[in-house]
């Protein structure tokens, strides 16, 4: 499936956010943030703190809680050591995920920190892909992953910080490998600050994957399930604010791509528990989200084109390089970018 932002900008590495703000002595807030409006040219430039200027009494925030896992586990082949980057839970006892750093097989077993061992059964969804089937199953083997794995950290953060740095505040379901970072910027102060000024909010669960296999090689969007729950409180509100003709605002990809999942099958939004593999461009009818909050995305990641089906894809490319242009962060650490249309109630 070809991506049409691939090669149309490059990001200077002095881009890539490398540090948490909190390292630092910032708060997680203290991040920029641009907003897009897509019925109207420009963009407006400010900092992440002033959200609560955006958004209107009645609108819908809608966030991932999923918690991040260590997903890094250092394994052994026999003599041979290898890393197991998790991707995502099939079964109780059973993970897909990457095998780096040596040759293996199917029917390989492998051993891992404090006792725990598992078995390669199979390939995973598409390549390179594994199936992993473990010693322990369940709340057990989570509890065992957070007792002996590390964080995921790519190659454009230089040193290893810790789990914590990787979650979201209001992270509570544990599943996630890479963290849902659009939500990381938000402490429950501005979150209060929000519900004071009569935004609502609410939350579902995906569990976010590997967004990135090493070696420029990037997941099939189509081949990339996720499994996702929207509680009934969740889909209670979306339906209220829809009726009122309020802004559904999601909070981060993975959560447009679980009520777009279900928008797909409804007119209205349904509780639901399930698996998406659900891929969002330029051609996709959005039916839920009205607007997005995101980071800011590499060229070649589907996040990207998911943005397209909220901005004309002209309009995101002027905002990226002039994002570029005014030195904004890229990533899970970096800056902020709002897409939203006007207040429906004004249409």
């Amino acid at each position: 499936m070809k991506n049409a932002f691939v090669h149309s900008f490059q990001i200077p590495d002095e881009l890539n956010a490398k540090i948490p703000k909190e390292v630092i002595g910032k708060n997680r807030e203290d991040v920029r943030l641009m907003v897009l409006n897509p019925d109207n040219e420009g963009s407006v430039h400010t900092q992440f703190n002033n959200i609560t200027q955006f958004v209107e009494k009645g609108d819908l925030l809608v966030f991932n809680n999923s918690r991040t896992i260590p997903a890094v586990l250092g394994a052994r082949r026999g003599n041979q050591a290898l890393e197991l980057r998790l991707s995502r839970k099939t079964t109780e006892c059973c993970w897909e995920g990457i095998l780096l750093g040596g040759l293996y097989q199917i029917g390989d077993e492998l051993k891992f920190h404090k006792g725990l061992t598992g078995k390669i059964t199979g390939l995973g969804s598409e390549p390179p892909l594994v199936k992993i089937e473990f010693s322990l199953k369940g709340s057990e083997l989570i509890d065992h992953i957070y007792r002996i794995g590390q964080p995921i950290r790519y190659e454009y953060i230089d040193s290893p910080w810790p789990l914590d740095s990787y979650q979201t505040a209001y992270a509570s379901v544990p599943g996630s490998v890479e963290m849902p970072s659009a939500g990381r910027a938000f402490s429950w102060g501005l979150m209060n600050k929000l519900k004071e000024k009569g935004v609502q909010l609410a939350f579902l669960s995906l569990h976010a994957g590997l967004s990135y296999y090493g070696n420029d090689h990037w997941p099939t969007p189509t081949e990339h399930p996720e499994e996702y729950v929207i509680p009934a409180e969740t889909a209670e509100l979306i339906n209220q604010t829809k009726q009122e003709n309020k802004r559904v605002i999601a909070v981060g990809t993975t959560v447009v791509r679980a009520l777009e999942t279900v928008g797909l099958e409804n007119e209205i939004m349904f509780p639901k528990k399930g698996i998406t593999n659900l891929y969002i461009d330029q051609s996709f009818s959005l039916k839920v989200a009205d607007g997005l909050l995101t980071g800011f995305h590499e060229p070649e990641a589907s996040h990207l084109a998911l943005l397209s089906a909220f901005v004309e894809e002209d309009k995101l490319l002027y905002a990226y390089r002039e994002a570029i242009k005014l030195g904004y962060y890229w990533h899970e650490f970096g800056d902020m970018n709002l897409i939203l249309r006007g207040n429906k109630s004004e249409d």
